[in-house]
C-alpha cells in the first residue's frame, strides 16, 4: 500500500469472494453515484471490508449521525451472493484534492479488487445538463465496445465525446490498464440539487446489467422528494421571471411619441 494511504481492514483476513463486481459511487455533482451505491449497501446488508484514510482528502472532519466527528475517508463494503454475482462497493466522504493522489487511490483500490480476481468495474456518476428533467436519461461509456452496443440496445446513450473528471472517471481508465473492463453509467441531472431521480435511473440500469434485484422503495421515496424540490425551484424561478418582467415593463407615463 502507498505511504500516503491507510487501509484499515475490518477483518483479519479477506473474505472469500468469487470475481466480484467493483461498483463505485463517490461524491460528485448531485451525489448521483454516491446515493446509488449507498442504497445498494443498505438494501443488501453489505459488510464493511475496509476504511481508507489519506492526507489527500479535504482537511476537515465529518459529523456523523450519532454526533461524533471523524476524519474523511473512503469505504469499501462487500456482499457475498450465493448463486448471484458477488460485489465490492466503494463509496466515501470525498475525493482526493490532487491528481497525483487520485491516481494513487484509484490504483490501490483496483489492486485490492484484483486480489479477488475482479473482472468488471462500474462507476456511477452524473451527466450534468443544467436543466431539470422529468425522466433522467442514462449515459454510458466503457472500455469494451461490445458492452456499449449492449447498453445502447437497452436505451442508454453512448457518449461520443467529452470527458469524465475525478475518480468516477479515472477508475474506468485505470481498470483497463489492469486488464479489467471499465464501465461508467451517468445519470442525467441539472447539477443543482441532490438528485435521487438520477441515482434511481443509473441504479436500475446497473442492476439490470448485473442481474441483481434489490428493493427500490427507499430510493424511490427520495426520488419523489427530489421531484418535489425541483417543482418548488421551478415555481420560484417562474415567479422571479414574472416579477422581473413586470419591473422592466414601461408604464403608460413613460410612453412618448416623437415625429
Amino acid at each position: 500500500m502507498s505511504d500516503t494511504l491507510k487501509f484499515v481492514f475490518n477483518e483479519d483476513k479477506l473474505p472469500d469472494l468469487e470475481e466480484p463486481y467493483l461498483i463505485c459511487g463517490l461524491p460528485g455533482s448531485g451525489y448521483v453515484g454516491k446515493l446509488a451505491v449507498e442504497h445498494i449497501i443498505q438494501e443488501v446488508n453489505a459488510k464493511l471490508l475496509a476504511d481508507i484514510y489519506s492526507p489527500s482528502f479535504p482537511p476537515q472532519v465529518m459529523i456523523r449521525s450519532n454526533g461524533t466527528a471523524e476524519l474523511m475517508k473512503n469505504t469499501i463494503y462487500y456482499k457475498k451472493n450465493d448463486g448471484k454475482p458477488d460485489m465490492l462497493l466503494l463509496t466515501g466522504d470525498g475525493q482526493p484534492l490532487t491528481p497525483e493522489a487520485e491516481y494513487t487511490l484509484g490504483t490501490e483500490i483496483l489492486e485490492l479488487a484484483d486480489k479477488f480476481h475482479t473482472k468488471t468495474v462500474f462507476t456511477l456518476a452524473a451527466y450534468i445538463t443544467g436543466v431539470f428533467v422529468d425522466k433522467p436519461k442514462v449515459y454510458t461509456t466503457a472500455t469494451d465496445e461490445d458492452l456499449l452496443k449492449e447498453f445502447q440496445s437497452k436505451g442508454m446513450i453512448v457518449m461520443d465525446g467529452g470527458s469524465i473528471i475525478g475518480m468516477n472517471g479515472l477508475i474506468v481508465g485505470l481498470a483497463k490498464s489492469k486488464g479489467m473492463r471499465g464501465i461508467c453509467l451517468l445519470g442525467e441531472t441539472s447539477g443543482y440539487v441532490v438528485d435521487a431521480k438520477a441515482s434511481q435511473a443509473i441504479l436500475e440500469a446497473l442492476l439490470d446489467q448485473i442481474n441483481v434485484k434489490i428493493d427500490m422503495k427507499n430510493l424511490e421515496k427520495r426520488a419523489k422528494d427530489t421531484e418535489a424540490l425541483i417543482q418548488t425551484i421551478e415555481q420560484q424561478m417562474q415567479k422571479r421571471s414574472m416579477a422581473e418582467q413586470q419591473q422592466t415593463k414601461p408604464s403608460s407615463k413613460d410612453v412618448g411619441y416623437i415625429s
